[in-house]
C-alpha cells in the first residue's frame, strides 16, 4: 500500500454516478413497487452503503477511510433527457445512481463513492433480472473530488522567491555537513519555488537577523530558517526572528507542531515561530531533516498563500 504518512488530515469529498439501463416496462414496475424481489431502491441503497464502508476489504491498495457522511440517491431515465454527465444515454430507460460522501482523512474518498455506485448498480441488476433480460450497467464514473492535492494547486500556480538560512555553529565552522537546508531546498523545489539565496550562519542573533533583514530589503517573498529552535543555550533562532517580525502568524507554528507531534513526541520541544516583515513571510524550522520534512509537509503549499494575504488580497 502507498505510504500516506506524510499526508495531512483534511476534509475529503467525492461524488460518483452510474446507471442501470432496462426496458420501459421495467421502469414502471420499479416506480409502482411491483418487483418479485420487493423494494429495489432502498435495498440497493443499503448494499451501496455496506460496500462503500468495506472498500478497503475489496480493493487491495485502498486504505481504510472513516466515512463521515454519505448519500445514495436516484433518478429515472424515461426516454427523454439524461444528466449532463451521461448525455450519451439520452433516450434510454433505466435508473441513474448517485453517491456522494465526505471524510476527514489523509486520503480521498473517491473509491468509496465509486464502490457505492457499483454495488448499488449490481444490486439493482440482481433485483431486476427476473423481469428483464436486457439489463445493462453503464457509465459508472467519478463526477468530482475535493480536499486533496489537486485542491492545493492554486497555492503554487506561480513560482515564489525563497531564501534558506542554516543556523548552526558547527556547520558555519565547516565541522558538520548541512543536510536540513538541502532538504528544505528539495521540498520547496517540488512546488516550483525559486531558491534565490542560501546561507549558513553561526547561532548568533546578529548574524541571523542581518541575513533576514538583507533578504527582506531585497524583496524575497519567503525565508525559511533551519536550526536553533530547541532548548539548548545556543538555540537563539526563534528569539532572533521574534525581534525581526512585525506580525506573528501563530497558526503556522501550531500547524507544524501538531503535525510533527503526531509523528514523534519530541516535536513538543520545538519552539518554532512564523511571521511577516514588510511583505516577507519568515518561518523557523528545526535543525533535523526529519523535523524539516514534517514541518514543511504540514504547511506546504498552503504557506505560499501568505504572499497574497500580506499584499491585502484576503483569504
Amino acid at each position: 500500500m502507498r505510504d500516506i504518512t506524510r499526508k495531512r488530515i483534511t476534509l475529503r469529498q467525492a461524488k460518483a454516478i452510474g446507471a442501470v439501463l432496462c426496458q420501459p416496462a421495467t421502469v414502471e414496475l420499479i416506480k409502482n413497487d411491483q418487483l418479485p424481489k420487493g423494494d429495489l431502491l432502498n435495498i440497493a441503497k443499503a448494499a451501496g452503503f455496506l460496500a462503500a464502508k468495506n472498500t478497503h476489504n475489496l480493493i487491495p491498495h485502498c486504505h481504510p477511510v472513516s466515512i463521515d457522511a454519505m448519500n445514495i440517491y436516484y433518478e429515472y431515465l424515461e426516454g427523454g433527457d439524461a444528466p449532463e454527465s451521461l448525455e450519451h444515454l439520452k433516450g434510454q430507460f433505466g435508473v441513474v445512481i448517485y453517491c456522494d460522501g465526505k471524510a476527514i482523512a489523509k486520503t480521498g474518498i473517491e473509491m468509496e463513492v465509486l464502490t457505492g455506485v457499483s454495488v448499488a448498480a449490481l444490486t439493482i441488476y440482481d433485483l431486476l433480472k427476473p423481469v428483464d433480460k436486457e439489463i445493462e450497467i453503464a457509465s459508472t464514473k467519478l463526477l468530482s473530488k475535493h480536499g486533496g492535492k489537486t485542491d492545493r494547486l492554486k497555492y503554487y500556480e506561480k513560482s515564489y522567491s525563497c531564501a534558506i538560512l542554516v543556523c548552526s555553529d558547527s556547520t558555519a565552522a565547516g565541522e558538520r555537513e548541512d543536510r536540513s537546508g538541502e532538504k528544505i531546498r528539495a521540498l520547496l523545489e517540488e512546488y516550483g519555488a525559486m531558491i534565490s539565496d542560501f546561507k549558513v550562519v553561526p547561532d548568533e542573533k546578529n548574524a541571523i537577523q542581518d541575513a533576514i533583514n538583507e533578504w527582506v530589503d531585497h524583496g524575497v517573498q519567503f525565508i525559511f530558517t533551519t536550526g536553533g529552535t530547541g532548548l539548548s543555550p545556543r538555540d537563539v533562532t526563534v528569539a532572533a526572528v521574534k525581534e525581526v517580525i512585525e506580525k506573528e502568524a501563530e497558526g503556522v507554528a501550531e500547524a507544524m507542531r501538531e503535525f510533527g507531534g503526531m509523528r514523534t513526541p519530541v516535536a513538543m520541544f520545538s519552539s518554532a515561530v512564523a511571521g511577516v516583515k514588510k511583505e516577507t513571510m519568515i518561518v523557523t524550522l528545526p535543525g533535523s531533516t526529519k523535523g524539516v520534512q514534517d514541518c514543511l509537509d504540514a504547511i506546504l503549499p498552503t504557506i505560499f498563500h501568505a504572499n497574497n494575504i500580506v499584499k491585502g488580497g484576503g483569504h
